[in-house]
């Protein structure tokens, strides 16, 4: 891994005993339980310096020198399964994470599954979000934009830019503390996008493309490693140490 960071994408933690075809042409958004214990697991057994996001700023920055083998651990989306199953083990193993939230969708079913015939998870309500921002779990709670939309399809700018400003305000209420990061839905941003969060004021944005975050990197187009469904522990640690090279992807 040398002096980058890994930036670890995770989506739903849950017992999924059996998953459909057309679940398994997104298994990037699944991640057993066990799985998910057994990796927290091994970071923190085997040595592995896990970052709060505004640490891996100031890596990123250059303003903090990044500890061998720096690991951050981010979820998307916001889900219900989130509080009942990785909120214990990270809290547990002293693992700090961020959650990317949409904020028109607190409280209710992650819709946009209904589009690939996939079954429509719950997500966590305000109260939810707030008890884990303000809990001892050292979670920080970052933007998924308002209606999960492919931001850097829209030609609208005006939409863009409510998407992150407004979904800022709206979040930034509900825990009562900034958002400064933000999360690209489905990794889809262009420079119109990049130029409306920074004029938002977030200080990071994370993609889907894949690869180790170092030193200099644009910082509102970090790369992250997607943990998925049937991940074995011999294939987390090597995506830990050997998927450095970025490539693009869309999740």
């Amino acid at each position: 891994m040398g002096r980058g960071i890994s930036i670890l994408m995770y989506h739903q933690i849950g017992r999924f005993q059996r998953i459909s075809a057309k679940m398994k042409a997104h298994k990037s958004t699944y991640c057993k339980a066990g799985q998910f214990r057994i990796q927290m697991l091994y970071l923190r057994l085997f040595g592995y310096k896990t970052l709060n996001f505004d640490e891996v700023v100031l890596c990123i920055r250059g303003d903090m020198h990044p500890p061998p083998c720096s690991v951050a651990v981010t979820f998307d989306d916001g889900y219900e399964n989130f509080y009942e199953f990785a909120y214990p083990v990270l809290k547990k193993y002293g693992i700090p994470s961020i959650v990317y939230v949409l904020s028109g969708y607190l409280g209710k079913d992650a819709s946009w599954f209904s589009k690939d015939g996939r079954p429509c998870p719950p997500l966590m309500e305000s109260r939810r979000i707030k008890e884990i921002s303000a809990g001892n779990g050292n979670v920080l709670i970052g933007s998924h934009g308002i209606r999960h939309l492919r931001l850097g399809e829209i030609n609208d700018i005006s939409i863009v830019e409510r998407e992150v400003s407004e979904s800022k305000t709206c979040l930034e209420a509900v825990i009562g503390s900034e958002i400064r990061h933000f999360c690209y839905p489905y990794g889809s941003y262009n420079q119109k996008t990049m130029d409306a969060v920074r004029e938002a004021g977030y200080i990071s944005a994370v993609s889907c493309v894949r690869g180790t975050a170092k030193q200099g990197d644009d910082l509102l187009q970090l790369p992250r490693k997607a943990i998925s469904y049937g991940d074995s522990l011999a294939g987390f640690i090597w995506k830990l140490h050997a998927k450095n090279k970025r490539k693009t992807g869309e999740i």
